[in-house]
């Protein structure tokens, strides 16, 4: 079983706790001031980092199996770089480097969070998507939905959560979900509380953008209905 649980560096996380509670989100434990996890469809992560930190602001793609050896012999299998570490706290962690230098981390613990309002969608850039798709699918998450265009491509875990691949520079990653609600009652609830939030029809979704503790957007992209330019696989 694989858990995406994004994880979320800021130097706000007292904000980001209140945050994802208005989202909807759970805390699996009362939260922490260095380090928080959030349930919805997967696992938001709230991760402690310094102001100032080169940390603070970024986004992880992490995710927890519940067989880590048999993840590890697939990817080096397939030819990928993998480091396995043991770090305080965590026990065993492995890290997946890609030819681009994006690093995806697996560690123990997975637990199956599925089925809430809200999912985990974090979004990984790249200029080809082809290796990411393939360390995505060596690690055992299914392709969902895929641009016809061959610019995005979804994927599901069967703990719980979503990680998509979106075509674009940099290599980065951002923090993004899914709702399966009203985006505009989502919105509502946020702006009653105090964050900036708004709702866009996009071409391909309707999407709410809202400002995180850290300055930057979240966008939360409504369920997609209408596929027209988009196949589903799986």
């Amino acid at each position: 079983m694989i858990t995406v649980q994004p994880i979320r560096f800021t130097a706000r996380p007292s904000a980001w706790h209140r945050l994802a509670k208005v989202l909807g989100l759970v805390p699996a434990f009362p939260p922490q001031p260095e380090w928080s996890e959030f349930d919805g469809d997967g696992i938001l992560a709230i991760h402690h980092a310094g102001a100032g930190s080169a940390d603070a602001g970024r986004t992880a793609v992490h995710l927890l199996s519940d067989d880590l050896d048999n993840i590890e012999f697939t990817l080096v299998t397939a030819g990928f770089e993998v480091e396995r570490t043991v770090p305080e706290d965590i026990g065993p962690l492995l890290t997946v480097t890609a030819s681009t230098g994006q690093t995806i981390t697996v560690s123990g613990g997975a637990r199956r969070v599925a089925g809430a309002a809200l999912a985990m969608l974090p979004l990984w850039y790249a200029d080809d998507l082809t290796e990411p798709r393939a360390i995505l699918e060596a690690i055992g998450l299914r392709p969902r939905i895929a641009s016809d265009a061959g610019t995005w491509i979804d994927f599901t875990a069967d703990g719980g959560g979503l990680v998509a691949l979106h075509h674009g520079t940099g290599g980065r990653v951002e923090l993004s979900l899914e709702y399966r609600g009203d985006l505009d009652t989502l919105a509502e609830r946020l702006t009653a509380a105090g964050f900036d939030a708004s709702v866009t029809d996009e071409a391909y979704n309707r999407t709410l953008r809202s400002i995180t503790p850290d300055g930057d957007e979240l966008w939360i992209n409504q369920v997609m209905d209408d596929l027209y330019g988009y196949t589903r696989i799986g």
